[in-house]
């Protein structure tokens, strides 16, 4: 008797191999990602003040925060698009759909939208009680532990802007360079 394969199958036998990269890998990544959109922040910011001929800071506040929403929009839109970031190159992380293909361009904006649930939590917490930066800073590294530590509720590890957006976080080393602790969905 002969089995057939089918095509989905296949796409979930895929998806099952593939490596979930451990949670202190993947806050590494973040906290290396930070470090490298300063600088594109930076470029950013100096275009559109000398666009919009912004003399202080405070000027043009909103409208440069949208103008950066946009532009960091665009960078990991595209670079998720492509599969990494920079970071996500150097720390051996790609981003996939769930059956492990790569992004469309809605999905990774879709991705993009959602991770903004790192932020948002803590920016509306200091908008209804008009809570000092310090407090916010605190309220802010509080929510991305939390929200880190959530992940562990998920069966492949993934954090849950991931889950529902579609995608999820793989380990792209070969299988031999793997730590014991990788796990595997």
């Amino acid at each position: 008797m002969s089995t057939v394969t089918t095509s989905s199958d296949a796409s979930s036998d895929a998806a099952a191999a593939l490596r979930t990269p451990s949670l202190p890998r993947r806050m590494a990544c973040w906290l290396y990602e930070g470090m490298l959109l300063f600088g594109v922040v930076f470029i950013a910011g100096y275009l559109f003040s000398a666009l919009t001929q912004t003399r202080h800071a405070l000027d043009n506040r909103h409208a440069q925060q949208a103008f950066l929403f946009v532009v960091l929009g665009i960078y990991f839109t595209w670079f998720w698009h492509k599969g990494q970031t920079l970071a996500m190159k150097t720390w051996h992380i790609r981003v996939v759909d769930r059956l492990g293909r790569p992004l469309t361009q809605a999905r990774a904006f879709w991705r993009y939208l959602l991770a903004w649930v790192w932020f948002l939590p803590p920016l509306a917490l200091r908008t209804a009680f008009d809570l000092p930066a310090l407090e916010v800073v605190v309220l802010w590294g509080g929510w991305v532990v939390v929200w880190a530590l959530l992940a562990r509720f998920h069966p492949q590890r993934q954090f849950w802007h991931d889950v529902w957006a579609g995608t999820r976080l793989i380990d792209t080393r070969p299988a031999g360079n793997a730590p014991p602790g990788a796990v595997s969905s």
